[in-house]
C-alpha cells in the first residue's frame, strides 16, 4: 500500500511538473469528449424525430386489397386453347372491390390477437375538391378518430380544431394545411367535395391537418369513417384499409406473412414500407460514431507526444528512481497512472461541457412548415452515449500512454547516470 501511494505520488510529482503540457492533453480529451456526446446526441435525436414522423403515422401491419392484374384471362378458360402457350399483351386489372373482404370479422379477429396493441379502420377515397369552378384532384381518409389519435398521434398533427370533432360534427372534415390554402378555407367553412361517382358533397371544415409532407397535405383531408362511407354510398362494414400497431415491431414481417395468408388479402409491414428510411437513419449514426471516435484518437495522439516529451526531459529521474529500487513496471504504471490521470480528468470535463452544450442547442428555437410537431432542435440524452464516450477516452489515454510507459520502463539508469 505504502508503495502504491508512493508510485502515485511520483505519478502526480511528474504530471504538475509539466502542469502546461498536461492541461493542454487533458483539453484535447475535453474538446473531443465534447464533441462525440454532442454530435451523437444531435444525430441521433435527428433520427429519433425522423422516426418518429414515420412511426407515429405508419401502422406496423397493413391490411389492404391491392391491384394487380388478373391471374387468369378469357382465353385460357377457352377449351379450344386449353393446353396452349399464350402470351396476352396489355393485361389489365381484374374487376375486384377495393374493399376488404369480410372487413368486420378480420377486424374482431385482429383486436383479439394478444400480438396486436390495436386496429385502426380506415376508408381511402378519391375525390375532387371544388373551389369556384375548379375542381382539385385530393384523397379522403375516412378514420375513427379515437383510435386513429390513440395509436398514431393523429391529434398532434392538428394544427387547428380537434381531432375529436370529426365524431362530434356530422358530416365534418379536417382538411390538409394545402388543401386549405388552395381553397382558401377557414375553420367553419362548408367546403364542396365530388365522389368519382359524380355526387356532389357539403362537408363542414373543423380544422387544419400538416404531417409536414407538402406534397401530401396538398391532396389529403380526414373524415369519420361514417362520413367516408356516405361518401362512397357504402355499408357500414365496408373498410378498405386495417392499420395495425404491434406489441413488439420486430415480428411485423413474420406477422404481415400470416395474415396475409390467413385472411385472403394483401400486408404490408412498416419495415418493408419504409426500408430506406432507416438506412439513412443507420448511416447517419455510423457517421457520427466515425467523426467521434476519430476525434478521440486524435486526443490520445496529443496524450502520446506529451508524455514521450516528457520521458526524455525526466531521463535523469527515471534513472534514480530505477537505481534507488524501482522496477521497470514501477516505472511504467507511473507513467500510465499519469495517462489515466489526463483521461479522467479531460473526460469529466468532457462529459460536462458535453451535456451542457447539448443542453444550449436543445434550447434553440427550430420552426418549419416542415415540422409541425416540433419548436426546437432535437437532442438525444441516452447515458449510454456518456458511457461510450468515457470508456472510449480512457482506452485510447491508456493506450497513448503505455507505449512511452514501456520506453520508460526500459530506460538504463547505468548508461544514463555514466553518459552525465
Amino acid at each position: 500500500m505504502l508503495r502504491r501511494g508512493l508510485i502515485s505520488g511520483i505519478a502526480g510529482a511528474m504530471l504538475m511538473a509539466r502542469w502546461r503540457q498536461s492541461l493542454v492533453a487533458a483539453v484535447g480529451v475535453m474538446f473531443s469528449i465534447t464533441m462525440f456526446v454532442t454530435l451523437l446526441g444531435f444525430m441521433t435525436g435527428l433520427n429519433d424525430l425522423l422516426d418518429g414522423l414515420i412511426l407515429n403515422r405508419s401502422p406496423h401491419v397493413r391490411l389492404y386489397r391491392d391491384i394487380r392484374p388478373s391471374a387468369e384471362q378469357p382465353l385460357s378458360k377457352d377449351p379450344q386453347y386449353r393446353g396452349s402457350y399464350a402470351l396476352v399483351e396489355s393485361v389489365k386489372p381484374n374487376g375486384n372491390r377495393m374493399a376488404l373482404y369480410n372487413g368486420g370479422a378480420i377486424l374482431q379477429s385482429l383486436r383479439q390477437d394478444p400480438r396486436v396493441l390495436g386496429v385502426a379502420p380506415k376508408i381511402t377515397a378519391q375525390v375532387f375538391y371544388q373551389t369556384g369552378a375548379i375542381e382539385l384532384t385530393g384523397l379522403i381518409n375516412g378514420v375513427e378518430p379515437e383510435a386513429e389519435n390513440r395509436f398514431f398521434h393523429f391529434g398532434d398533427y392538428v394544427r387547428s380544431g380537434k381531432a375529436e370533432d370529426l365524431s362530434r360534427v356530422p358530416n365534418s372534415i379536417i382538411l390538409g394545411k394545402g388543401v386549405a390554402d388552395k381553397t382558401m378555407a377557414r375553420v367553419g367553412d362548408i367546403i364542396q367535395v365530388l365522389t368519382v361517382a359524380g355526387d356532389r358533397v357539403p362537408l363542414k371544415v373543423v380544422g387544419f391537418f400538416q404531417s409536414g409532407l407538402m406534397d401530401v397535405d396538398k391532396v389529403q383531408s380526414y373524415t369519420s369513417i361514417g362520413t367516408a362511407r356516405k361518401l362512397l354510398g357504402k355499408d357500414n362494414q365496408y373498410v378498405t384499409d386495417l392499420q395495425v400497431k404491434l406489441h413488439d415491431i420486430t415480428v411485423a414481417p413474420a406477422l404481415a406473412r400470416e395474415y396475409a395468408k390467413g385472411f385472403e388479402t394483401d400486408a404490408e409491414d412498416i419495415q418493408t414500407a419504409n426500408s430506406q428510411f432507416e438506412t439513412g437513419s443507420s448511416v447517419r449514426s455510423i457517421i457520427s460514431y466515425a467523426v467521434g471516435i476519430t476525434l478521440l484518437v486524435v486526443a490520445g495522439f496529443g496524450i502520446y507526444n506529451i508524455l514521450n516529451m516528457m520521458i526524455y526531459e525526466k531521463m535523469d529521474s527515471i534513472a534514480i528512481l530505477k537505481a534507488t529500487g524501482f522496477s521497470g513496471r514501477d516505472v511504467n504504471r507511473i507513467f500510465i497512472l499519469i495517462a489515466v490521470r489526463i483521461g479522467v480528468a479531460g473526460g469529466a470535463a468532457g462529459l460536462l461541457t458535453g451535456y451542457l452544450l447539448s443542453s444550449v442547442i436543445d434550447q434553440i428555437p427550430f420552426n418549419t412548415a416542415a415540422l409541425p410537431t416540433i419548436s426546437t432542435y432535437p437532442v438525444n440524452y441516452n447515458p449510454k452515449f456518456y458511457i461510450i464516450a468515457l470508456s472510449f477516452a480512457l482506452i485510447t489515454t491508456i493506450l497513448a500512454g503505455w507505449f512511452p510507459a514501456r520506453k520508460a520502463s526500459k530506460v538504463d539508469p547505468v548508461s544514463i547516470i555514466r553518459g552525465k
